[in-house]
């Protein structure tokens, strides 16, 4: 089974990567293996972590919390925001404290689109085709 566009973490000094392909084998970092993030995708608490997407003439919106926005602040922030559509094409868009948590992603439509973000204290979260 083809494994892809799986992100591993080090708990130790926070280095990120993201697999083309995977092969099985875990990467590690700082001499431990590294932890597979397994996105999260219903929020249960007051945060608002799930990415929606919304499909625009030329591209797509995401943003992070449907009603709410997720915070973004000094200490607490969305790192990235990511678009896989049908599990072969991924954009990027990197943020900072000072942005706001919706990124447009000028694109072709898909039939499978996943958004997938990363909350520098709550992880990794993914909605698809929403």
């Amino acid at each position: 089974m083809k494994r892809s566009n799986e992100i591993y973490r080090c708990r130790h000094c926070g280095n990120m990567v993201e697999f083309l392909e995977a092969s099985g084998v875990n990467p590690v970092c700082c001499g431990d293996p590294m932890t597979h993030l397994i996105p999260q995708t219903a929020d249960a608490s007051g945060e608002k972590h799930v990415p929606y997407v919304e499909e625009v003439e030329d591209g797509y919106i995401v943003r992070v919390g449907k009603e709410v926005d997720h915070p973004m602040a000094d200490g607490h922030w969305i790192q990235f925001v990511e678009l896989i559509i049908d599990g072969e094409m991924i954009q990027r868009v990197h943020l900072t404290p000072e942005a706001k948590p919706e990124v447009y992603i000028k694109s072709f439509k898909g039939l499978e689109v996943e958004a997938r973000e990363y909350c520098n204290l709550h992880g990794l979260w993914s909605n698809k085709n929403g």
